[in-house]
């Protein structure tokens, strides 16, 4: 299933949502080749657990443990590689969702982040500082 996200329609945020979507539904497909490839080398993971960056195996391994599933709620865009998606997460053995909300970044087409935080407040806080670090980070000097 894909969702659409108001306000991205734009080249450069097309490929963001297509990243974000080919993510949410590997992830919920459970199919661990999918969760490997809709992923970078290495992807930057943060969750209760730890964080940290991790390889798309590891990532798929993490998907297969958990059992963990996320259907996007509401879409909230930062930037051209940053977005913030609010989720419902199911486990196996909590099936009552859970509400929590993940900041993705994206390139080349696969997430190269995913920034598992409690709440809505606590990832739009997170990605805006993330995108404002990125703004003002200088190029080095030769």
């Amino acid at each position: 299933m894909t969702h659409m996200i108001p306000g991205m329609a734009t080249p450069q945020h097309s490929d963001l949502e297509t990243a974000v979507n080919a993510w949410h539904e590997a992830v919920n497909s459970g199919d661990l080749d999918r969760c490997a490839e809709a992923v970078g080398d290495p992807v930057v993971v943060l969750g209760p657990k730890g964080a940290g960056p991790i390889s798309p195996a590891d990532f798929a391994g993490w998907v297969a443990r958990s059992g963990i599933r996320l259907r996007p709620r509401s879409w909230h865009p930062i930037s051209e590689r940053l977005i913030v998606v609010e989720q419902d997460a199911t486990w196996p053995q909590t099936p009552t969702p859970t509400r929590v909300a993940t900041v993705f970044r994206a390139s080349a087409g696969v997430v190269t982040a995913a920034l598992r935080l409690p709440d809505l407040r606590s990832a739009l806080e997170l990605a805006f500082i993330c995108r404002e670090m990125a703004a003002t980070e200088e190029p080095p000097t030769p």
